[in-house]
């Protein structure tokens, strides 16, 4: 028996600064806190199609890639995402826009280091 997957849940992620973090998803996809969860010092943000779950964790100072490359958001407006992403000073990687075979992508990264890949059609086209 094969399960019928969906599509992701939520991601679970280690921050170094929760308040920062929460501001930074929210000042570029309008996540809001779903959960507050002082007794583990971390939050649930974001809306119907997309969740995180961020936990601020004492000495976490920044991602080291060992092997989770990206989150990966679908956007519908992927013409605004390069201005988006300079207004709050993102860090954007690899040069800005990426072009596909069927879709584009932008890199970027979000305050605790971790990769993230705003893509312009649902799961590339494929």
């Amino acid at each position: 028996m094969m399960l019928a997957v969906n599509g992701i849940d939520h991601i679970n992620l280690k921050v170094a600064d929760l308040a920062k973090t929460c501001e930074f998803y929210h000042e570029l996809f309008g996540f809001e806190e779903l959960r507050d969860m002082p007794e583990v010092s971390g939050k649930i943000i974001g809306n119907k199609q997309a969740k995180l779950a961020l936990y601020q964790v004492d000495g976490f100072e920044k991602y080291e890639k060992h092997g989770f490359s990206h989150v990966s958001f679908q956007v519908d407006n992927f013409e605004q995402a390069l201005a988006a992403c300079e207004k709050i000073q993102a860090p954007i990687k690899y040069n800005g826009i990426l072009e596909w075979e069927k879709s584009r992508s932008l890199y970027i990264l979000d305050p605790n280091g971790y990769e993230i890949e705003l893509a312009e059609v649902w799961g590339g086209g494929l």
